[in-house]
């Protein structure tokens, strides 16, 4: 499983012009799974998202999780992070899960996290073409993989 986090004074998602979710401060996740993904890795990565310390505390430090700052979250699918360029200019898509197994894998990342945080997250739409707006705050963007825990 792939996440890319992007600390945000403003994020929002539209479907057919109509906004599915949208925060003020908090994170932007953009997540892509894997066939090899497991509920362990949901388990894992949610708790990571939900800890990690890159907010500022009152002093300026980055030493407060989104979760400390009361921040919200703005789940979106992602397929493409799993794109492979190794090959030719077209990327391939092989290693992104199919619906049949992302579907599931999302809903599950999204119950995890509102378990973790403790609120509702807002969401985009599985597998629409979305328009995500993004005023990202610092900028800040963290990618994590869930296959290469570092």
């Amino acid at each position: 499983m792939r996440a890319v986090l992007q600390r945000t004074a403003f994020a929002s998602v539209k479907v057919d012009g109509n906004i599915t979710g949208s925060i003020q401060k908090g994170l932007l996740v953009l997540m892509g799974v894997e066939d090899a993904d497991s509920v362990e890795d949901i388990e894992w990565l949610s708790s990571k998202i939900v800890n990690l310390r890159i907010f500022d505390d009152e002093n300026g430090v980055m030493n407060l999780s989104v979760k400390d700052v009361d921040g919200d979250i703005l789940l979106v699918s992602q397929f493409t992070l799993h794109a492979s360029t190794k090959k030719g200019n077209r990327p391939s898509y092989i290693k992104a899960s199919k619906p049949d197994i992302a579907v599931p894998m999302y809903e599950k990342m999204i119950t995890q996290l509102e378990k973790d945080l403790g609120k509702k997250i807002m969401t985009g739409v599985f597998g629409a073409d979305m328009k995500v707006e993004l005023l990202n705050d610092g900028p800040v963007t963290i990618m994590i993989d869930t296959k290469n825990k570092e």
